[in-house]
């Protein structure tokens, strides 16, 4: 049986109970074990650094990046307009009220996969709904998004058209500007750091 398989197994029983214990049971509308362990085990929990990157830039209004790592961590570099819920205060009721709202897409962020799939775990096992964790996390984005490397001469068509958008993405996400036609501007973006606020009721 697969490692990481085991690892959210044993990892899905215990947030479970710590919620349990937490609150009252009555007071969630929790999603049953067996139904939480298929969904942990779909790919389609995942959505990828150049997902994540191609909604930023079309400035998707249905995203929200939530990073899940320390403060430190997140005052030091985080994506554009990225939330701060640190994992272990992720069950504040100040928090969860950035969960479920409609026509949302809650993406979990992280230096990897580890705090992401946790803070995933806990707000699928409360019944809430699209949540998603940004595989690889920072860690990936850099690798990806920040410094992409140019695929061999051998490597298929697709490839190439893949280090293209990446490319382009890292001009706009550095902040370079980037030459365009005659008739647009250049544009440049400047990361920054979204702050709690209050979520309007219905969402986007």
């Amino acid at each position: 049986m697969n490692r990481n398989y085991i690892f959210l197994t044993l990892l899905m029983l215990v947030l479970a109970a710590g919620t349990w214990l937490l609150k009252k049971p009555s007071e969630f509308k929790q999603i049953k074990p067996n139904d939480l362990l298929w969904e942990m085990i779909q790919p389609t929990r995942y959505v990828t650094t150049d997902q994540v990157a191609k909604m930023i830039i079309q400035k998707d209004p249905s995203l929200e990046l939530i990073d899940v790592r320390s403060a430190n961590e997140y005052n030091e570099f985080t994506l554009p307009n990225a939330i701060h819920i640190a994992l272990d205060s992720i069950l504040n009721s100040a928090n969860t009220m950035y969960f479920g709202i409609k026509g949302m897409n809650v993406v979990f962020i992280s230096n990897d996969d580890i705090k992401s799939d946790q803070a995933w775990v806990i707000s699928k096992r409360l019944g809430y709904k699209s949540m998603y964790v940004m595989k690889g996390g920072l860690n990936r984005w850099y690798e990806t998004i920040l410094d992409p490397q140019q695929p061999p001469e051998t490597a298929p068509k697709t490839d190439f058209e893949m280090y293209a958008f990446r490319k382009g993405a890292q001009l706009y996400f550095t902040g370079a500007q980037v030459e365009t036609t005659s008739t647009q501007k250049k544009d440049k973006l400047t990361i920054q750091r979204k702050r709690k606020a209050s979520v309007a009721s219905g969402g986007c």
